[in-house]
């Protein structure tokens, strides 16, 4: 995981590095997710962008997140838990 979107109390999306070295936006949080993910964020100063240009918050720390990622054109990533 690599940023979020929304806040760091409130991430909607997590920035997922993909193993093809492409950074995705993953689906909405779950909320159940969002309580476990959201207090170990460490935000970091500035923006970044994917390559289709969407724009995330980076972050730093341990979040390791297990994902289901589709393999469409258009990546669609699904965050599963927290590792």
């Amino acid at each position: 995981m690599v940023g979020f979107t929304g806040t760091a109390r409130h991430p909607k999306a997590l920035a997922i590095r993909l193993p093809d070295g492409r950074v995705a936006l993953s689906q909405r949080l779950t909320t159940a997710l969002v309580s476990v993910i959201a207090p170990r964020l460490l935000p970091q100063p500035g923006r970044a962008f994917t390559k289709t240009g969407d724009a995330y918050a980076p972050a730093g720390g341990d979040v390791v997140v297990e994902v289901v990622a589709g393999t469409t054109r258009h990546a669609v990533v699904t965050v599963g838990r927290l590792r």
